[in-house]
């Protein structure tokens, strides 16, 4: 208590002596002067200094801290706990699936249908293979409301030998066709007359081949070919085709452009052309040359070449040289999810008679080949991935041919021929401008379950003739393939093909009609199998073709076998 009195006492004491001075300062004078300044003023900052004295507290409230001292006694628990050892879970692994050789598949059907085909491979060495197979597929007459026979057969076998060296690996095959078909679309005007003369209708084709290619590795010289093959048929019929081919890498300065060369000759004859009257013969040589430069900038890639090719054509002494545009390009707009595509190319396309009799076993040996000139092949279009197992291509395209080649129904004429009662066809050219659009989607889910879907439209421009005899407005296909499980498996194939338009030619002896143009009726075909793996070398299954039952027409006058069943096994051996 006295301690604070005497605190409040000093500072009354203190705010009275301020008071005064404050009082006396106010009565103070400053005289004014003139101050001359002789050196210019240079302030200066002093040194700062610490306070390096450590107040003492002098309070009764502060209190000394205690030292505390202590103490951990440790003891052992005790547990009768005992921790079960871990163990590794077991995992059931499939046995790795044993890839076989060889097979031999054998099949029956409806219709007399005999289906059989055997591959064989064998491997001599490390780097040596050889191999070949054999099929054969046929079917007996039974079309409904055709007069004539109309079985068919194919049969095929081939050899074949590999080696791969250190720098280059190189292939060699051989192998014999033989495919019988028969003129039966003989219209109902003609069937009287057809039968009165005794009409065959049969149809031979032989096919005898052979050749090799080779690759090569780090060289300038990629890859190179070269095939024979001959042609004929049991109407006296005969074509010889012989090509060469290589892939080049020719640098220039700091680029290389990859070039194309290829040498083509074709040459053949028939004994006569279709009104009876001379022999035809035909012919084509052909080089070809097709630099292209390829440039990649990010997600941009584009193709420049040309295609320069001269020809000589036997049967007219012209020699000539053709020159097109090989531009191509494609852009990663979103990465694999949207890539756009655009190209301009050309090309000369040499046709042969092996080439329309594996198109339209129906031909007449009578035709005028010659070659096609595409003027250019435009397209655009985007493809890309959806997910990670859909994808899907669009596009647009613009051809024009000069020279294309057409089918169209035979005139029916009185030279007894097998194949002129209107029950073939022929060939015709014209300059055929074609516009297209197509979509396609494929699905692929873990390998199981495969769907492919393809739907293409075409519009068509004729310079001469009246239609573009054979060629369908619309095409589309579906394809679904299915693994149930282990054993089962399943599929299904479905086409559909638009209309089309033909022409054929009234003569009954008497009189002589003008040409009439009918159209094709547009068709359905699908086809479905199944199959079971009794084991790892056995298979059996079962087909159905042509589902809707519809002896449809893909060739004017030519319907095909209706519902058709098939079944058969599968065998995989090693030997």
């Amino acid at each position: 208590m006295r301690k604070q009195i005497k605190n409040i006492f000093s500072v009354v004491l203190l705010l009275s002596v301020t008071l005064g001075f404050s009082q006396r300062t106010q009565n103070d004078t400053i005289n004014t002067g003139v101050i001359d300044v002789v050196k210019p003023y240079a302030p200066t900052i002093s040194d700062a200094f610490k306070v390096k004295e450590v107040p003492s507290l002098d309070d009764e409230t502060t209190q000394t801290k205690k030292d505390i001292k202590y103490n951990i006694f440790s003891f052992p628990v005790a547990s009768t706990f005992t921790p079960a050892k871990g163990k590794a879970a077991v995992v059931e692994k499939r046995a790795p699936t044993k890839l076989y050789d060889n097979y031999a598949t054998l099949g029956v059907g409806s219709y007399t249908t005999i289906l059989g085909e055997v591959y064989l491979n064998h491997a001599l060495s490390r780097n040596e293979n050889i191999g070949g197979y054999v099929s054969h597929h046929s079917s007996a007459s039974g079309i409904e409301d055709v007069e004539f026979d109309n079985n068919f057969s194919d049969s095929k076998i081939n050899l074949n030998y590999s080696s791969q060296l250190r720098d280059l690996s190189w292939n060699a095959e051989a192998g014999f066709q033989h495919q019988l078909y028969n003129w039966y679309g003989v219209p109902e005007s003609h069937i009287a007359q057809a039968k009165t003369d005794n009409m065959d209708g049969s149809h031979s084709f032989f096919n005898a081949h052979f050749g090799g290619d080779v690759t090569f590795e780090d060289t300038y010289i990629n890859s190179g070919s070269a095939f024979f093959r001959r042609f004929s048929d049991n109407q006296g019929s005969g074509e010889n085709r012989f090509t060469v081919k290589a892939k080049v890498d020719v640098p220039i300065r700091d680029v290389e452009i990859s070039t194309d060369f290829k040498i083509d000759y074709l040459g053949g004859a028939f004994d006569t052309n279709y009104s009876g009257t001379n022999a035809i013969d035909y012919g084509n040589f052909q080089v070809g040359l097709a630099p292209t430069y390829q440039l990649k900038q990010d997600d941009l890639t584009v193709n420049i070449g040309v295609s320069l090719n001269y020809l000589n054509d036997k049967a007219s002494g012209d020699n000539n040289l053709y020159f097109y545009p090989n531009v191509s390009a494609t852009y990663r707009v979103v990465n694999d999810i949207v890539i756009a595509y655009a190209g301009v190319k050309g090309d000369l396309i040499i046709n042969s008679y092996y080439g329309f009799a594996n198109e339209n076993p129906f031909i007449s040996p009578t035709l005028a080949i010659a070659p096609t000139d595409q003027l250019y092949n435009a397209y655009i279009g985007l493809k890309g991935k959806l997910s990670s197992n859909m994808s899907y291509n669009v596009s647009g395209r613009y051809v024009s041919d000069r020279n294309k080649a057409l089918y169209r129904n035979n005139d029916i004429t009185a030279t007894n021929q097998e194949y002129s009662y209107g029950n073939s066809f022929g060939i015709v050219y014209d300059n055929i401008d074609t516009f297209g659009v197509a979509g396609e989607i494929n699905v692929d889910v873990k390998r199981n379950f495969k769907l492919g879907l393809k739907v293409a439209y075409f519009s068509y421009t004729t310079d001469n003739q009246d239609e573009a005899w054979n060629l369908p407005d619309i095409k589309s296909s579906l394809f679904v393939d299915y693994q149930i499980n282990e054993q089962w498996f399943a599929g299904a194939n479905l086409y559909y093909t638009g209309k089309r338009k033909d022409q054929y030619f009234v003569n009954d002896g008497v009189t002589v009609g003008m040409p009439q143009t009918v159209t094709l009726d547009s068709f359905f075909d699908a086809n479905a199998h199944v199959g079971y793996h009794i084991n790892e070398q056995l298979s059996v299954f079962a087909k159905a073709n042509n589902m809707a039952n519809n002896a449809y027409q893909k060739w004017q006058n030519f319907p095909v076998q209706s519902i058709q069943f098939l079944a058969g096994a599968t065998y995989k051996f090693d030997f």
